[in-house]
């Protein structure tokens, strides 16, 4: 009985506002803390770094908050990549409103976007870099191919008149999968050249991409 009523103190001492902060930013506060200290140790040591412990010692908060907001390690390396790819695909949608009517310069605009994006804050350029180091962070990068897909696909449907959906839907899934690998690989080193070039090919890549995705064909059956 006294254990019963000791946490149900616990739980209205964390209901109640804290120098004036209520709970449910607190927990945010924590859930951002967690996903802060796991993109600095993916960036310091690749996806073998992030471990719960090492987390929660980062950020400063124990197992309890952890488990707060995430099941296990794999949850928040998800979550992880699931904001970072909001955050990037907001950027990016964004831009190409202020670029002006052409559809050259708004492609250009959203490609320098997503890569200022990651310059912004390079712990970013991890999550690509170490996509492959563990089954969580592969199928964040999957996840986050499909989310910038399906943002690219919505653009060209609008393009396009009479446009056939499966196949844009295709189409951009490997403009968008073939443009994060060559981002990576310039990150690696694999090609010697300067940001603006990159942006350049890039943007040339889905401009053509873009203005020559599939249209609806009759049907063959």
């Amino acid at each position: 009985m006294v254990k019963s009523m000791s946490e149900d103190d616990e739980k209205i001492t964390e209901s109640r506002p804290y120098a004036g902060v209520g709970a449910a930013e607190r927990s945010a506060r924590r859930r951002t803390a967690l996903l802060d200290a796991a993109l600095d140790l993916l960036a310091e040591g690749g996806g073998a770094a992030v471990t719960k412990r090492a987390v929660c010692a980062r950020a400063r908060l124990n197992d309890r908050y952890f488990y707060e907001h995430f099941d296990d390690r794999d949850t928040l390396l998800e979550a992880l990549s699931q904001d970072v790819t909001s955050q990037g695909i907001d950027t990016v949608v964004a831009a190409p409103l202020a670029a002006g009517p052409d559809i050259r310069t708004r492609i250009h605009a959203a490609a320098d976007a997503a890569l200022g994006f990651l310059d912004t804050d390079p712990r970013r350029q991890a999550l690509l870099l170490h996509s492959h180091s563990t089954p969580a962070l592969q199928q964040g990068r999957v996840t986050t191919q499909h989310a910038i897909a399906g943002a690219m696909a919505a653009v060209a449907r609008e393009l396009i008149e009479d446009p056939a959906p499966l196949d844009i839907d295709m189409a951009a899934y490997v403009l968008v999968s073939g443009t994060l690998e060559l981002v990576t690989a310039w990150l690696r080193g694999e090609f010697r050249t300067g940001r603006e070039h990159l942006v350049d090919i890039i943007t040339d890549l889905l401009f053509a991409g873009t203005t020559n995705a599939p249209q609806a064909l009759p049907d063959s059956r």
